[in-house]
């Protein structure tokens, strides 16, 4: 796929956004299409690896799962001494437990979702320095080990354990990530590259050395780092990789980004991030590796992670990223979540789709509403526009109108002109909107209580869902749709 220079992408960013009052997308129902699989939501991250065990975070498994069938799941701290899987003996012996990791994985499973094994944090008595704590509340020890021999035969008993609960054929479908965003405080290595890449070598060679079909990836950066320099190393050492993976926020900045002091719209950055790492990978030894980008969200300003924003926003980035990235985690699916301690109360502006206690988000809604997308892409001119095509003929248009927290918007108009449908097509429309999918009034209205009950749950996520489509024709082959600020709508339009 030709793209243009980075450089080029980065100077059209810098262009004044004009706010369109009006916009004619021009769709040809019959033209050629791509392949579009739906790699924004195969995936999804949280909190660390205890949490998998409670009610509140399976329930949300499944609702998300319901919503966005995602295949696998990411969180930290498998090796965190919460889960108990290394001490050692009065001898400094080895003392291997897998009863909770058993727990934890059979829950995912269960649920149908697959784990994406990040392999974190260090146990306290195989690091170098028991005291390199991170300040997240749960307190991981950041820390090389103090001897590799151990942290290898850690990583073999470990993996060898997996594949003799699950089988090779069931762990042979999983991915194991070295690591969490070494480059920053998570590693506590001295130079941190160098460390970082001699404890990728020794955990790869000792997971193919159990079997050579276990995926392993790195280097697991904040702000898409080390991509270019990882794949080098990995080549000239000889050391097995299996896919990239790398890190990029809305809100990070462009100077950790892209090394620069320009001007970049902080919803364009996750996906030129994404592209100047697809090039890194392009340009390397291994240039067919795959890309997994195994945390992103969009920008947090004013709460904005609780709010219909999300939805276009995710549109935005779904759209931009398209062709290179085989996976996008989204950080994350659910508020069971405490990098900061437990929760205070719903709508504290975290990650995930679901706010604590179960209660659905409209960035919950947005998912479900792409979820509805086709598997095959028609280009158009738009940036405000996905057009895809199903399997039977039906055309799937999710349209939106992004405006950035902190911004004044108005109402958009965007006319669809279609042509290869029947001019009288059926359609069906669906939105995410101030007025469709968006709990927050419904919870003010309810007095913001701290601690919603189960029932008021049940009665706030009741009164969010979204109800059947509403139900027109084209006029014409014309369809024209009114979008408030940050709505995001799914047209259907019938096939033959």
């Amino acid at each position: 796929m030709h793209r243009l220079p980075l450089g080029l992408l980065l100077a059209a960013c810098l262009l004044p956004a004009p706010l369109f009052a009006q916009e004619t997308v021009r769709i040809d129902a019959a033209a050629k299409a791509t392949p579009f699989p739906h790699f924004w939501e195969r995936m999804f991250g949280s909190g660390h690896a205890t949490l998998a065990m409670r009610a509140s975070y399976l329930d949300d498994v499944r609702a998300v799962k319901g919503i966005a069938d995602f295949d696998y799941v990411r969180f930290h701290g498998i090796l965190d001494d919460d889960v108990g899987v290394y001490t050692e003996d009065e001898h400094g012996g080895p003392v291997y437990n897998f009863t909770l990791v058993d727990s934890i994985y059979d829950g995912l499973l269960k649920n149908g979702v697959r784990p994406f094994v990040e392999l974190s944090f260090m146990p306290k008595e195989l690091a170098f320095n028991p005291d390199a704590l991170h300040v997240f509340w749960y307190k991981p020890n950041v820390s090389p080990p103090k001897d590799y021999l151990k942290w290898d035969g850690l990583i073999r008993a470990f993996a060898q354990h997996l594949v003799s609960r699950y089988g090779i054929d069931e762990v042979a479908q999983w991915y194991f990530e070295v690591w969490n965003e070494p480059n920053i405080d998570f590693w506590g290595g001295v130079p941190q590259q160098k460390t970082y890449f001699y404890l990728y070598d020794q955990t790869a060679r000792a997971l193919k050395a159990v079997d050579p079909r276990l995926r392993v990836g790195g280097p697991a950066t904040a702000a898409a780092s080390w991509v270019g320099a990882f794949l080098a190393h990995t080549s000239l050492e000889h050391v097995p990789v299996d896919f990239v993976s790398t890190h990029g926020y809305a809100d990070d900045t462009v100077e950790n980004l892209f090394h620069t002091d320009k001007k970049i719209p902080n919803d364009a950055r996750v996906c030129l991030a994404v592209d100047k790492v697809h090039r890194e990978i392009a340009a390397s030894a291994l240039p067919k590796l795959p890309l997994f980008w195994t945390e992103w969200n969009v920008m947090a300003r004013d709460g904005a992670r609780d709010t219909t924003y999300v939805g276009p926003a995710l549109a935005n980035t779904v759209r931009g990223c398209d062709g290179m990235v085989d996976m996008m985690s989204f950080w994350t699916f659910s508020d069971v979540f405490e990098e900061n301690g437990p929760s205070r109360r719903p709508f504290e502006g975290m990650y995930g789709l679901r706010a604590n206690g179960g209660i659905n988000k409209p960035s919950y809604y947005a998912f479900g509403l792409l979820h509805q997308l086709g598997r095959s892409r028609l280009a158009n001119r738009s940036e405000h526009v996905i057009v895809t095509r199903k399997k039977d003929g039906a055309l799937v248009i999710a349209a939106w109108n992004l405006v950035d927290p902190g911004q004044r918007g108005m109402t958009k108009t965007i006319r669809l002109e279609l042509r290869g449908v029947a001019t009288d097509a059926a359609v069906e429309i669906q939105r995410v909107d101030d007025e469709h999918g968006n709990v927050l009034p419904v919870y003010k209205e309810m007095g913001s209580p701290r601690y919603p009950t189960p029932a008021q749950v049940a009665w706030m996520n009741d009164a969010t869902a979204l109800k059947q489509p509403e139900r027109t024709n084209l006029k014409d082959g014309v369809l024209t749709l009114s979008l408030e600020p940050n709505a995001l709508v799914l047209v259907t339009i019938a096939g033959g």
